[in-house]
């Protein structure tokens, strides 16, 4: 029996990723990605854009991650605000050389990257909402070819300046083994609600009517999850709008047998591949001054 469900204005918050050399994976994410140094120390470092979206926690001699993919990160999504700056990015990534893939999935354009320790990224942005269809209750997704010319084009007339404030994490997509395990932790259990289904292979769940909040695919080619010295996903955050949200949906993975790690605003749980998921409250928003310190 699936819960009740979780509340719109959910949405991701910071992703925290282990890597080899925080150094070198700073020069990435800053001067390829255009995210911002927020605050270092100790082997660590955030990131961000108005608000902190990525944590870099060195782990030195971490080994990279496998091509093939294995449980946990399959990619992590930061969503854009406008169409403009992802034809920016496409513009700035090409004239550095960089490798990337490209997909139109019909509620959203979408490249794909991957860091030095060889963790997924992809930098998306919105087609309106109206524009999204919708087949047999589910909304209709596909992945085909993009057309990178003329998302440069849309970039046209503006030197890239990195990451615009409005950036935030969309979703995050995860290996898994089996998408019926992974729905009974994640949509029975935790409460987000399926949107895509007859994706081969894959599951894509939501809160509040988007795309989705959240990808889960068998892709995988090796089903052994990262150990203590790969270059991995630490844990991702989700939030919800208040504690009495994030109280009722730790309450019910508990109840399905899930253990919880509690804290002062919510709670750690793992799924059954290890996975780690931070689930707490929204904070609240800054003061004038103060995001930037966050």
């Amino acid at each position: 029996m699936t819960r009740d469900r979780l509340p719109g204005g959910t949405h991701p918050g910071r992703i925290r990723l282990q890597v080899a050399d925080l150094e070198r994976s700073l020069a990435y994410y800053e001067g390829i990605l255009g995210l911002r140094r927020l605050e270092e120390t100790g082997g660590a470092a955030s990131l961000g854009a108005d608000r902190p979206l990525v944590e870099l926690r060195e782990r030195p001699g971490a080994a990279p991650a496998p091509r093939g993919g294995r449980p946990g990160l399959y990619h992590f999504a930061l969503l854009v605000p406008d169409r403009a700056t992802l034809g920016g990015l496409a513009r700035h990534l090409a004239g550095a050389g960089v490798p990337l893939g490209a997909s139109d999935h019909l509620v959203s354009e979408a490249l794909y990257l991957r860091d030095p320790d060889g963790l997924g990224i992809e930098v998306y942005r919105d087609r309106p909402r109206s524009s999204w269809r919708r087949r047999g209750g589910q909304l209709v997704m596909a992945t085909e070819p993009l057309d990178l010319e003329d998302l440069r084009r849309a970039g046209d007339g503006a030197d890239w300046d990195g990451m615009p404030a409005g950036t935030t994490v969309g979703h995050v997509h995860l290996h898994v083994g089996d998408l019926e395990m992974a729905a009974r932790f994640y949509e029975e259990g935790l409460g987000l609600e399926r949107t895509v289904w007859s994706y081969p292979g894959a599951l894509f769940l939501s809160a509040g009517g988007y795309h989705h909040h959240l990808g889960l695919n068998t892709w995988a080619a090796s089903d052994r999850p990262p150990g203590e010295g790969d270059a991995r996903l630490l844990e991702w955050e989700l939030l919800v709008p208040d504690a009495g949200a994030a109280a009722a949906a730790l309450g019910s993975l508990e109840g399905a047998g899930h253990e919880i790690e509690r804290g002062a605003s919510g709670g750690l749980v793992r799924d059954p591949w290890g996975t780690a998921l931070r689930l707490g409250a929204e904070p609240p928003a800054p003061v004038d001054g103060e995001a930037a310190r966050r």
